[in-house]
């Protein structure tokens, strides 16, 4: 019953980080919402059910649980939401420069990331 509560808690709170990475650069929404799937699959049935349904997560959860990919169109998107809307902060914004450079540092290393998951099914014969 703890082991349950506790990947449910952990689920729901990826999910909340991964609403709130749709709005905001650094917060990768992918990262969180495949968390959320992965510990609703411990604790919930439903929630993993509903998560796989859902109309914007569930192709996502599906491509990476069944082959590890995550979709061309997604990683252009997620890569151009990224530059834009961090874009003008780091540019406009009197931002100290050590803040600027961990900005640009972590949507990098998120940008690796993405970008080095395949973005299509291999198919095994």
């Amino acid at each position: 019953m703890i082991k349950r509560t506790f990947w449910m808690l952990l689920g729901l709170m990826s999910l909340l980080l991964g609403l709130i990475g749709v709005f905001l650069p650094l917060l990768p929404t992918t990262p969180f919402v495949l968390l959320s799937a992965y510990c609703f699959s411990k604790s919930s049935h439903k929630l993993h059910s509903w998560l796989i349904n859902h109309k914007l997560f569930g192709s996502l959860i599906i491509d990476w649980e069944k082959y590890g990919v995550i979709r061309y169109k997604t990683k252009c998107i997620a890569t151009i939401s990224m530059i834009v809307l961090v874009s003008y902060p780091l540019i406009f914004l009197p931002i100290v420069i050590w803040a600027k450079v961990m900005v640009i540092i972590s949507i990098i290393l998120v940008m690796i990331f993405i970008w080095s998951r395949p973005s299509l099914p291999v198919m095994k014969e």
